[in-house]
């Protein structure tokens, strides 16, 4: 019986289930994988990111349709749907920590790993990625047996904060999400943390260059960080960086283009952006995103945040700030998304890069609404 991942936010766990438990959705950039991967019968394995949980069983009982009936949200981005059974349906403080021992020994990506290690939760944070058999029948039988036995697990101060994170204002074209981090968020060890070098950012850069001309992209780096960021490359590949953008925009759209850490290209067309976020703070990378998209609302470009995976819940509640959600086209997460170091160095070690398209990247971006 094959298992798969099922993301779901607190929010969207309760619209859920408020809406009857039996309509499961994902966005339209997965339907691929919905439509020739998953079947009837298969099993569904709910985690609740944020709270890192395991809520919940759902058994498929539908091919992959396509729906765009609000039911997670409105306008609702989640519009590949399945029609499911529940098997198991918990409330948050009764979900399963996936850090409880019990859990994280028990399942073949966690055991043996140090809690909290960097990168760890790298498998946990893409939507129908299947999971291994044994992990599956050990989730579903911890799953069942928390249904029937209903022990607690307190929330704490932080879990509370993230239950509580969300708010909504109201806009022409609906509600929109947004993210007010108060004071608290900045912990002692967040404002002291030790900021990477200059010369990590540089190799970061680097190590996303290198993955997109092995996908035969070409490569826009800041005239400021060129020399640097080469210094990483092998010679041969030095003949994909672009010393010139090869685009036509205002003077304005370009100079902030050409700030950009680093951009794929196809012929004329800007394919993918992503900014590095290397200091404690991560506001740079999105304005100049947001910057980008109030100057060019139509350009058809993905945009991501590359950052520690320390950084990672900053990240995603930054990027609901409110500045950020009230652009023209509409909020900023619909359009940027979040990589990890690690998922970076999966990808520069990813066999056959140079046969494969850009899409990969789909398994290991984070959006701030999953």
């Amino acid at each position: 019986m094959p298992y798969f991942l099922n993301l779901f936010t607190p929010e969207t766990w309760s619209a859920f289930r408020e809406h009857g438990a039996d309509i499961s959705g994902f966005r339209y950039r997965q339907r691929r994988v919905a439509q020739e991967h998953i079947k009837e019968g298969d099993i569904f394995l709910c985690y609740m990111v944020r709270l890192s949980r395991w809520c919940g069983v759902l058994r498929i009982i539908s091919p992959a349709f396509q729906d765009e009936k609000p039911i997670f949200k409105n306008p609702d981005p989640f519009v590949i749907r399945f029609k499911v059974e529940p098997i198991v349906l918990l409330d948050p403080e009764f979900s399963l920590p996936i850090l409880d021992d019990r859990i994280w020994d028990g399942l073949s990506e966690t055991k043996g790993i140090d809690k909290g290690s960097r990168g760890w939760a790298i498998n946990f944070r893409a939507s129908l990625r299947k999971i291994e058999d044994s992990d599956g029948e050990f989730l579903l039988s911890q799953l069942k047996k928390q249904k029937e036995e209903q022990n607690r697990f307190p929330l704490t101060d932080r879990d509370r904060r993230q239950l509580m994170k969300i708010f909504k204002i109201r806009t022409l074209s609906g509600e929109i999400p947004v993210d007010v981090p108060g004071s608290d968020d900045e912990d002692d060890q967040d404002v002291k943390a030790v900021t990477l070098e200059s010369r990590q950012s540089h190799l970061l850069q680097a190590k996303v260059s290198k993955i997109g001309i092995e996908m035969g992209f070409q490569i826009w780096l800041p005239p400021n960080d060129r020399t640097r960021v080469l210094a990483h490359i092998p010679d041969y590949k030095e003949s994909s960086f672009l010393d010139e953008l090869p685009i036509n925009y205002d003077n304005v759209t370009l100079r902030t283009i050409e700030q950009i850490d680093v951009i794929w290209l196809k012929g004329r067309s800007m394919v993918r952006a992503f900014e590095i976020e290397h200091t404690t703070a991560v506001y740079s990378g999105l304005l100049r995103m947001a910057d980008l998209l109030a100057l060019q609302p139509n350009m058809d470009i993905q945009l991501h945040i590359v950052a520690p995976d320390e950084k990672r819940e900053k990240v995603l509640r930054e990027i609901r700030r409110p500045v950020f959600s009230l652009l023209d086209r509409g909020p900023l997460y619909e359009r940027c998304t979040f990589l990890s170091y690690n998922s970076i160095e999966h990808l520069e070690n990813t066999s056959h890069l140079a046969h494969m398209n850009d899409s990969i990247i789909d398994e290991y971006e984070e959006w701030a609404e999953d």
